[in-house]
């Protein structure tokens, strides 16, 4: 697996990968609201980094907003959890910004505030916002 800076040409899987991440994993939100078209509302002036496997099919991606040491998105393909893509993308992106570090967390995405926490996130304050609560998580000092 190789981890790369995504191009225009990846944006169309990348689209479908958000899209279809989402609706799996998403149970607390309305699948039928949600878009091919908000992978590209939702990334805007971020860095994409992408996993992409031997064969050259993209596994996952992270978007972080460098200007502000933040890691807006993380997801990984459905048919590829579970195989520490998710720990590799969350790796290059700490390595692309400066300590602290931060993340909004949807709270009702258990899984994915575990998966954070046994990185070393640790949660700093509970927001609301457009009706959703998520955790303002930090990594490093």
């Amino acid at each position: 697996m190789t981890i790369r800076a995504a191009t225009e040409a990846d944006f169309p899987e990348l689209r479908t990968i958000y899209l279809e991440s989402r609706r799996a994993y998403f149970h607390w939100a309305d699948r039928d609201a949600m878009t091919i078209e908000e992978f590209d509302k939702h990334t805007v002036d971020e860095l994409i980094l992408l996993a992409e496997g031997e064969n050259g099919q993209i596994l996952g991606f992270a978007s972080i907003y460098v200007p502000e040491n933040f890691i807006h998105l993380l997801f990984v393909h459905p048919g590829f959890t579970g195989k520490g893509i998710g720990s590799q993308l969350l790796d290059a992106s700490v390595a692309e910004l400066n300590e602290p570090i931060r993340l909004k967390c949807v709270s009702a995405n258990r899984q994915a505030m575990t998966f954070y926490e046994n990185k070393g996130w640790k949660r700093l304050v509970e927001e609301s916002e457009n009706g959703e609560t998520y955790w303002i998580m930090q990594y490093g000092t």
